[in-house]
């Protein structure tokens, strides 16, 4: 299976990731997760592959809708992928899929554990 990465093409590290894979010749595809909006089934399979046990831990903590949004104390697991879905920056990324399983690749070396 193809690898797939969830990429931002504003984000300084998902692009610093693109360069690695072209860098290394490793056929990938792009997912623009800002562009193409996910569904709720679509981030906690995203979860299951990362083997998150929350969505608390794909949750970018330093963006202002997190802020914004007061979901510093929140547990609800639905309201947390109701607010990334609505929210899409909130997702950390880059993250890259292979089959089954995924990893957010900060840094962008971290693609080398699903290859």
């Amino acid at each position: 299976m193809t690898l797939i990465i969830y990429h931002n093409p504003r984000c300084s590290k998902s692009r610093e990731l693109l360069a690695l894979l072209d860098e290394k010749s490793i056929d990938y595809n792009v997912f623009k997760y800002m562009e193409n909006s996910l569904t709720a089934d679509k981030i906690y399979s995203l979860l299951k592959k990362l083997d998150y046990q929350s969505a608390r831990e794909l949750i970018r903590k330093n963006e202002p809708a997190f802020k914004n949004l007061n979901l510093k104390q929140e547990s609800n697991e639905k309201i947390l992928v109701e607010a990334m879905i609505k929210n899409p920056k909130l997702i950390e990324r880059p993250i890259a899929i292979k089959n089954d399983r995924a990893i957010v690749c900060r840094p962008a070396q971290n693609v080398f554990f699903i290859l």
